[in-house]
């Protein structure tokens, strides 16, 4: 395990609880080899095993439980996710960020992991009784790999109206999905590029190597001008 990693920690809250998601890595360099500019997200892959069971337990108690102790103090009512960007350091987890929201492209390789019903955790969790929720349950002995397919000259600029084809090639194999994020459909019904970050391929596997492999392979099949995804997720 290396020193000065980040990884991010979702985790559902109320106003009196935590649950945990499971932590997840993500890559915001845009080319392999963490080489060329920032971006939104290139891929992630999920769980993490960067972090241990007793860090996780930290970021638990001493960051999210902390924040949501904090918030009720201070009389603000916050019910939804708290994301927390964390650097593994010689001292321990270290947070770097907060966000309020769900994370991109984390969340799309952390919920399909999901066993339990997202829809009733999100109920508790809107009505304050997340307490009555068990930890939350993940599928085991599985991993998921998302990489994300970029549209050209992303990330200074955006190219749009590019078709896509072959999706459902790729949605058609069992544990494999895609996500849209930056499409549109034209006249004819096609998918086309609308943004940024266009779609990502999320594969799941037992072994970690294997959906990775299974994502970017996926990349291969889906066809639009100027795509722009890693390898090295």
């Amino acid at each position: 395990k290396l020193s000065g990693q980040e990884i991010s920690v979702l985790g559902f809250v109320d106003s009196n609880s935590v649950r945990l998601l499971l932590p997840a890595q993500d890559h915001k360099r845009l080319k392999d080899g963490d080489e060329g500019l920032n971006t939104g997200g290139m891929g992630a892959y999920c769980p993490c095993p960067l972090i241990s069971q007793q860090e996780l337990e930290i970021v638990k108690t001493q960051v999210m439980q902390r924040a949501v102790d904090g918030l009720r103090k201070e009389g603000i009512e916050y019910n939804g996710i708290l994301y927390a960007g964390m650097m593994l350091t010689k001292d321990g987890p270290k947070t770097l960020e907060y966000n309020c929201r769900f994370g991109d492209p984390e969340t799309q390789v952390i919920l399909p992991l999901l066993e339990d019903d997202l829809f009733d955790i999100m109920m508790a969790c809107c009505t304050n009784h997340l307490c009555n929720v068990p930890e939350l349950k993940f599928k085991s002995n599985l991993h998921a790999v998302g990489v994300v397919m970029a549209s050209k000259g992303y990330p200074e600029t955006s190219t749009k109206g590019c078709v896509i084809t072959d999706i459902e090639q790729v949605t058609k194999v069992q544990n494999q999905m895609v996500f849209h994020s930056g499409t549109a459909k034209n006249a004819k019904g096609d998918w086309i590029t609308n943004g940024g970050r266009v779609l990502i391929t999320v594969a799941l596997a037992k072994d970690l190597k294997k959906a990775a492999e299974m994502a970017t392979n996926a990349c291969d099949i889906i066809k639009f001008d100027g795509a722009q995804y890693r390898r090295d997720i």
